[in-house]
Order: structure tokens, then sequence, then C-alpha cells
């Protein structure tokens, strides 16, 4: 066994995949809990955290504590002055910036979301942290492993890449550990593997230090039109669902456009996105859809569904021909749609997209977005 391989075990890692059995909620959420459990222990000894985000595979180290902020600077070759921001939540937020009720407002409208607000800090993290000018960025994710994380810990944590300063970020961790040296590895105390990462873009970089707003960096696209259902039981999702494809289905008569309709559905694991799915079949007529787990998708006459989930490369498209689906008066829901960036210019060119992204609130209730 090479030196390179050896030192990659001595690194303490916990999967995370995706179960045969989706509806095996409880040992997911057993599992959920000694991740969560172990980061805060790894934390709390000013460890550092190899852990998924709402963007990429992050570093996380406890952003009170100077030793493991050098250790996470000395990993990445971060040059100094340049500033590294933190997860947090609201609870945290008073403490560790200066915000007006106004700065506070705009906040609350747009978190927890793909946002990084700049503020001024209040010097309760670690200063390497902060920028020249004293400000501080922080990030309050739709992310359920981060939200659970910060919540249990109680104290910010660092929001950056893993990876070496002007390398490419990584979405997956078999190519992070690729890039590093034995050196590098050995700085790293736990990585949470929950496998491919969407190719998600950054957040959108907000500084409220000023009188005037400015976006320092624009992450998200830009739709035309968006629409936002709060959900609080299965029922109203699929209504809500059945809802969006009867107006999508008139459009296209109205506008007299013979395209097949096509849904990219995006959240997290149990959201709820194959009950939006059965929600458009439902209205189709179609009663016995189910998840399709071990194959990439289903067909039930002209609707067709499919989970990109275990699609890790682009050449797995190749094999689906999805050319042939894409016929007048089909329909086409594509679970885990965050992966279905090699393949949308195809779907956009051939069909009318809707993307649908669900989000946690909490346990019971669901925001779904839809976006033209």
């Amino acid at each position: 066994m090479s030196s390179r391989a050896k030192s990659r075990d001595l690194i303490r890692k916990i999967s995370l995949r995706q179960p045969a059995d989706r509806n095996d909620k409880k040992n997911m959420s057993m599992k959920i809990k000694k991740i969560i459990k172990q980061t805060v222990k790894v934390l709390k000894n000013g460890g550092l955290v190899i852990f998924p985000t709402d963007t990429v595979y992050g570093l996380l180290c406890d952003a009170t504590n100077e030793k493991a902020v050098k250790k996470l600077i000395a990993f990445k070759n971060r040059p100094p002055g340049k500033a590294i921001s933190v997860f947090c939540d609201f609870n945290l937020l008073d403490g560790l910036v200066t915000i007006t009720e106004g700065q506070k407002m705009i906040a609350k409208e747009i978190l927890p979301g793909a946002f990084t607000l700049i503020l001024s800090s209040k010097h309760k993290v670690n200063k390497l942290l902060e920028s020249e000018k004293g400000t501080l960025g922080i990030r309050i994710p739709k992310y359920q492993l981060i939200n659970q994380l910060i919540q249990k810990y109680k104290k910010p944590v660092t929001a950056t890449s893993a990876n070496i300063s002007n390398r490419p970020s990584h979405y997956s961790v078999k190519t992070l550990l690729n890039e590093l040296s034995d050196k590098k590895r050995k700085l790293i105390d736990l990585i949470i593997d929950i496998g491919q990462l969407p190719r998600n873009k950054p957040s959108t970089v907000v500084d409220l230090t000023q009188p005037d707003i400015k976006i320092l960096r624009q992450g998200d696209v830009n739709f035309s039109e968006t629409k936002t259902f709060l959900s609080r039981s299965v029922d109203k999702t699929k209504s809500i669902a059945r809802s969006v494809i009867s107006n999508e289905v008139r459009n296209l008569a109205k506008r007299k456009l013979n395209k097949p309709l096509i849904f990219i559905i995006e959240g997290e694991m149990g959201v709820g996105k194959t009950i939006f799915v059965k929600g458009i079949g439902e209205s189709l007529g179609i009663k016995n859809i189910v998840s399709p787990t071990f194959v990439i998708y289903y067909e039930y006459g002209n609707f067709y569904h499919f989970d990109l989930y275990q699609i890790e490369d682009k050449e797995e498209f190749k094999h689906l021909g999805i050319e042939k689906f894409l016929k007048p008066k089909n329909i086409l829901c594509f679970e885990w749609g965050e992966k279905a960036g090699e393949i949308i210019n195809v779907l956009k060119k051939k069909g009318k997209v809707i993307y649908v992204k669900i989000d946690y609130i909490n346990e019971r209730e669901r925001e779904i977005i839809i976006k033209n």
C-alpha cells in the first residue's frame, strides 16, 4: 500500500449515501444524528471537518478557535487578509455582527438561502476570518445538515470551500482527496461523505454595511417568473403539483406551443420530490407512481419519471438517449434535477422547462418554489 493510501486511511470518515430503501427514514435519521455528534466532538477539539454544504464540500472549524482557524488557513494556503465567511443561525446573528432593524428585515427576507451577508463584525470570531475593514460574511443556508449542526453546536463555524486557494472547488470527496498531499491530509480530522454534490452556483454576496445595498457577487440564476407556495402536508404538496401542471398545460395550449413539458425538481433527501411527482401523475390519472430507486426512470404512457440520484458521470446520460423522450405532449419529471446540467441545454431546446425547488422550513412545512 502506498504512503498516500495509508495516510488517507488515517482520516476518520463517515458516509451518508442514499440507502437502497429510501423509506428507511429512521435509519437515515440515526445516521444524521451520529454525523452531527461526531462533527461537534471534532469541532470542540479544534479539528478540521470536510462537510457537505449547499454549494460544494466545505472546510469547517470552530470560528472562535484561533488554533483551529490557523490550521484551516494552513490547509488552504490562504493569503493573509482574505476574509472567510461563517455559518450561523438567527439565534447567533446579533452576537456576531452589528445589525440594524432595517438590515435585519432584509436578512429575514432572503435568509435562509443562497446569500452571504456582509456586516460589521462584533469581533466574536477569530480576527483572521474578518476583512481588513472589520466586516464579517454571514451565511444561513437552506441546508438541513449545516442547520442541524449549528443548532447543536451553538457556535459559528467556517463557511469556506475545502480546496487549496486558487484551485477549483470540489463536489465529491474522491476528487478532493486525490488533489491533496500527505501533509494536507494529515490536517483533516473528519470527513462527512454524502457522495457527488450537485453543481450549484456559489452564494450571492450582499454588502449591507453601506446605505446603498451592493451586490459583490451574483450567484443564482435569474428567472423571469417565480411563484412560492407553502405546504404543510402531503396532500397540499400534491395539490400544488396538480395546479402547476394544469396551468402549464393551459399555457402551452394558449401559446400554441407543441412541446413536451419538463419538470426539473430539486431538493434535499426526504423533502417531498416524489410526492410532487405523484401529484402531477394523479392529475393525469396515474395512481401507481413509485420512485425509480433501482432504475433511472419509469414510463407511464406519455409520462416519464426520472431519478438522477445514482448518476455520477456525464457518460451515463448518453445511455439515456434523452432526445427520444422529448416529443410533443410528453411530460418528463426529473428528481434530483441538480444533476441535469449535462442535458439541460437539450431539454431547454426541445421542451418547456419548469424548475421546482422544494426546501425544508421545519419538520412539517415545505417551501415550494416554481421558476419558469
